[in-house]
């Protein structure tokens, strides 16, 4: 579903802005997804009834999408829990045939939507250079020396600015904490 995140988050903005056939388009791929999704972990008249009520929700809830978050996090976020009511209605948990075990392992696309969604926000904590470091270094796999050479910094200051954005993220996030536990 990642793959067209940026048409579906087309398609979202244009049905928000009045235009009913880019809803119905938006609706279309998403009840493709939305199958496959529930397909894989329901029997196919509780899929079917997943995918119904989920597509519901996001109607009910589109005025909630935020544009700036990725579209299919959104999604996955209101099937997953359409996917845990429907656990908790049956009273069943997911079983899987041993041979199909493996597929229990395999890449989970929501998952990844919500953890790069998370990151996402959690990075625009940092001011936009310290910002870009992060993800170039410790996302997207780029040297610290390319690095030092886009951003003119020395090798040394790359290091050292990278090490302190993620040290003051990780007491920002120890802090958070510190709030919960006290609840």
């Amino acid at each position: 579903m990642i793959a067209q995140e940026a048409q579906y988050r087309d398609w979202m903005l244009a049905a928000l802005a009045g235009d009913g056939a880019a809803y119905r388009m938006l609706l279309q791929g998403l009840t493709r997804h939305l199958r496959s999704y529930y397909a894989r972990r329901l029997d196919s008249a509780a899929a079917e009834d997943a995918v119904q009520e989920t597509l519901i929700a996001i109607h009910t809830k589109r005025a909630t999408y935020d544009p700036a978050q990725p579209f299919t996090a959104w999604v996955y976020g209101i099937a997953r829990y359409k996917l845990i009511d429907e656990y908790r209605r049956h009273k069943r948990r997911a079983t899987v045939p041993l041979d199909e075990a493996a597929d229990l392992f395999g890449h989970d696309e929501a998952a990844e939507a919500v953890a790069r969604r998370d990151v996402n926000k959690l990075l625009e904590k940092l001011p936009p250079a310290k910002r870009r470091l992060v993800k170039d270094i410790k996302l997207d796999g780029v040297s610290v020396a390319e690095a030092a050479k886009r951003t003119g910094l020395s090798e040394s200051a790359v290091k050292v600015t990278v090490h302190r954005a993620i040290k003051s993220l990780a007491e920002g996030l120890g802090k958070g904490q510190e709030g919960r536990d006290a609840d």
